[in-house]
């Protein structure tokens, strides 16, 4: 296996062959809603529905399928903020070997549980996918096998298996290819094996913008899109991606989150923060080129409680639900007025919340919070526009 230039197109091929039975061939589906959206035809790869809910079951399996009997006895150690580490516990189990997983302290508990059910120890340590691969440095003094999310030839010609499968699904009108992007592997190894069989395919990276190396960014604070929010990328996968990639943009948490809601509600699909980058910068418009585009799913492994918050911020920016804030007297009749005023306008009354005391109001005054499920943001105006013609000095919080 090379380990300057990163793996062949033939040893891609051979990692296909080690996956059979092991790695899905994962479809790769149209949207006519993001296709609307984006002014474009749009395609997702959706490796959310890879074993282990994630690409990352390629590179784990294809490393660990070619360790000599020496390592096997050894055990394997990974790091990982979630994904990779859960492949590799996988892949462990299966070929009978021990497993060590990193991982940071606010792992998501859904990525925990998963990698402690596939039978490796985890040890929480650190704050970030860099903390945790620090942490398991003293497990490869002592003997253990690394097995490194992206810094390995034989891991990058696992992810490669995913570029020959898009080779071999994509139409010959598909024009650019959108890959999320953490420490590279999942890129590099995309592009090894398209830009040998397209070449013609454009290749954008996307990384969250709160951790952007790739971009020339330095962190700046904690992203909902974990699997991707690796502060110092490989220098293989850097050495690789260099004259392959287009060009790297950014998507904010808050784009990540439109974008989590839009393909779960129309596409019926799962994705994590990661997983949902690369259709947040098609919505952006970031990606550029006119042409069809394909937007690489990474990954659907999101805890239920992340979920849910990331959907209601997500219907908040949509408009689909709306809180405000308005002051009233205190006397029987107002509360129903102010209620009737908003069925009118066929909003859904979620919560209702009365604040008197510590509150700045007239001793007969109190002010009320509504929560409304709306229809879009022009609902919204409207019932705005309602309200202010009953004489309601009302104030939007969200």
């Amino acid at each position: 296996m090379a380990t300057a230039t990163g793996p062949t197109l033939a040893e891609i091929h051979e990692a296909r062959k080690r996956l059979q039975g092991v790695a899905r061939e994962t479809p790769v589906l149209s949207s006519e809603t993001l296709g609307r959206l984006a002014g474009r035809p749009v395609w997702l790869k959706a490796e959310n529905l890879q074993r282990t809910g994630s690409f990352k079951i390629r590179g784990a399996f294809t490393r660990i399928s070619n360790l000599t009997d020496a390592e096997r006895a050894a055990g394997v150690v990974t790091a990982s903020a979630g994904n990779h580490g859960q492949a590799v516990a996988w892949a462990a189990r299966e070929a009978g070997v021990r497993a060590t997983v990193f991982m940071p302290e606010d792992a998501p508990t859904a990525k925990v549980e998963a990698t402690k059910s596939y039978g490796a120890n985890v040890v929480l340590a650190g704050h970030g996918f860099d903390d945790a691969v620090a942490a398991a440095q003293e497990r490869v003094e002592a003997g253990e096998t690394f097995v490194h999310a992206f810094e390995d030839p034989l891991v990058l010609a696992g992810q490669g298996t995913l570029g020959l499968e898009l080779a071999e699904q994509l139409a010959p009108e598909v024009e650019t290819v959108v890959v999320p992007i953490g420490g590279g592997g999942l890129a590099a190894g995309v592009a090894l094996a398209l830009n040998e069989l397209r070449p013609d395919i454009r290749l954008v990276g996307v990384q969250a913008a709160a951790c952007a190396p790739f971009a020339g960014q330095a962190p700046s604070g904690n992203t909902i899109a974990d699997g991707i929010a690796v502060k110092q990328p490989g220098e293989l996968t850097q050495s690789l991606l260099a004259g392959r990639l287009e060009s790297v943009v950014t998507v904010t948490d808050a784009e990540i989150a439109g974008a989590i809601l839009l393909v779960s509600e129309r596409c019926k699909l799962t994705v994590e923060g990661a997983g949902a980058a690369s259709v947040a910068a098609l919505l952006a418009g970031r990606v550029g080129g006119t042409g069809a585009v394909c937007a690489l799913l990474s990954g659907g492994n999101i805890d239920a409680s992340m979920l849910i918050e990331v959907l209601r911020h997500g219907l908040t920016r949509a408009g689909r639900y709306l809180v405000v804030r308005t002051r009233v007297d205190d006397r029987p009749g107002n509360l129903a007025g102010l209620l009737a005023a908003v069925a009118e306008e066929r909003a859904n009354v979620l919560v209702v919340d009365h604040h008197r005391e510590g509150m700045d109001l007239p001793v007969t005054g109190t002010e009320i919070q509504l929560t409304l499920v709306m229809r879009d943001e022009e609902h919204c105006a409207e019932l705005l526009a309602r309200l202010d013609e009953r004489g309601y000095i009302v104030e939007r919080l969200g």
